[in-house]
């Protein structure tokens, strides 16, 4: 492990090799009822998106929730980013709860920031808002057995 001469953190071979790659956006389950798109940034979703439930690896800031109102969402997952100052890191909550837009956040220590298949695989749900708790989403959940029950 080397120290950049510019003070940042030290960054591993792994690390490097990991977050080297392209971004992911793939559908990991289907259903009667929908199916479940991860993305590592909201900023990938499309038209052919509308309806799906979501996990994103984006934090789940004010941002986020800008790109998440762009597609009308059945649920939508954000990595909390440890809350951040002044809970930025959980803001899209009550902003897509505003516009009835189900939407709950990752545990940070459960899943990488930036890595949505991560969040899927190994995610546990830290926040949800009104909308996602009435689909049955709740915190201490998988994401992955949150998004399935909706499945059908």
């Amino acid at each position: 492990m080397q120290w950049p001469r510019s003070g940042a953190w030290p960054v591993t071979s792994s690390a490097t090799a990991r977050h080297n790659r392209a971004m992911r956006k793939d559908e990991v389950a289907r259903g009667p009822r929908g199916r479940v798109i991860v993305v590592d940034s909201i900023t990938q979703l499309d038209a052919d998106d509308a309806g799906a439930i979501v996990v994103s690896a984006s934090h789940g800031g004010t941002s986020s929730a800008a790109f998440a109102l762009e597609q009308p969402l059945r649920l939508v997952f954000f990595n909390d980013a440890g809350g951040g100052k002044d809970a930025a890191g959980i803001a899209a909550l009550a902003l897509l709860q505003a516009r009835g837009v189900a939407a709950a956040t990752v545990a940070h220590g459960s899943a990488r920031i930036g890595d949505a298949l991560d969040a899927w695989q190994h995610g546990v749900v830290s926040h949800v808002n009104a909308a996602a708790r009435a689909l049955g989403v709740g915190v201490g959940q998988s994401v992955a057995v949150a998004a399935r029950a909706l499945l059908g």
